[in-house]
């Protein structure tokens, strides 16, 4: 057994399932006010105590746990849903003018940090959610892009893709039938590892206030809001930060753990 798959998956399978049952139950509501309560320690009534507005920690992190999660895979959705096709295109048009637009496309939108281009998406459009998965999705694109070009340019010499030319294939059907099964291995690590950069980014734009908005809880706003109280009420970051540093370790282990299980040259060194 994989021990850093193992630990990774359930340490991700936790936040999961927090996430999952926060859409049918949580301990309190985490919208309503309550000052008679605010700046409670952690106790039975509160597991990780309240904020400065009375609202229950706990509560607040299993449904930032949906926000964050939701962000993160629709982001790396977009990046997969166009990195994959131009990469593919890339790679089966290598040297040729589409293959430099691609690729010097990619160098452009790597020149702007996701950050970057959330600041300028907000400008235009506003701060929320929904504009932070476009610009984390848009740092994604180039990503898968440059992955699938790297393996597919490879896989282009392969005998069986001499075969399939040869049978009257074309590129598109060779990319799709022949190509795409073969990096399938290494975008399932790469998602991976996207997926806990998308949870740090969504938290880092939600620090800055670019993130989802309230009153949706967001574990980077609740890190943004408790930095002045850090003093006299340290549970109000200490929680959240450990909810973002457990989750992106699982999802990390668990891309570690994937690489090693679905590489079949790192298992055969361990033979």
């Amino acid at each position: 057994m994989n021990r850093a798959l193992t630990i990774g998956a359930v340490l991700s399978g936790a936040f999961a399932l927090a996430a999952l049952v926060s859409f049918i139950w949580v301990p309190y509501d985490v919208t309503g006010v309550d000052i008679g309560n605010r700046l409670k320690v952690p106790s039975m009534a509160h597991l990780l105590g309240t904020d400065h507005f009375g609202r229950d920690i706990f509560s607040m992190i299993m449904v930032g746990a949906r926000t964050s999660i939701a962000v993160a895979v629709v982001a790396v959705g977009i990046g997969m849903l166009i990195g994959v096709p131009l990469g593919l295109a890339a790679a089966a048009r290598k040297g040729s003018l589409m293959d430099e637009l691609i690729m010097r496309g990619n160098d452009l939108v790597f020149a702007f940090p996701s950050l970057l281009i959330a600041i300028m998406i907000t400008a235009v459009f506003g701060a929320s959610a929904v504009n932070a998965i476009i610009a984390i999705g848009i740092f994604n694109i180039p990503v898968f892009a440059r992955l699938v070009r790297g393996a597919a340019l490879s896989l282009w010499t392969r005998d069986y893709v001499l075969a399939a030319r040869v049978s009257g294939k074309g590129a598109a059907r060779i990319s799709f039938e022949h190509i795409l099964p073969n990096v399938t291995n290494l975008l399932i690590v790469q998602g991976t590892i996207q997926f806990s950069l998308g949870i740090l980014a969504e938290a880092g734009l939600s620090y800055v206030g670019l993130g989802a908005q309230p009153p949706t809880p967001s574990w980077g706003r609740m890190l943004a809001e408790s930095q002045t109280m850090f003093s006299f009420a340290p549970h109000l970051a200490i929680f959240p930060g450990l909810a973002i540093l457990l989750t992106v370790l699982g999802l990390n282990l668990m891309g570690d753990g994937l690489r090693d299980v679905l590489d079949p040259r790192l298992r055969r060194a361990r033979r």
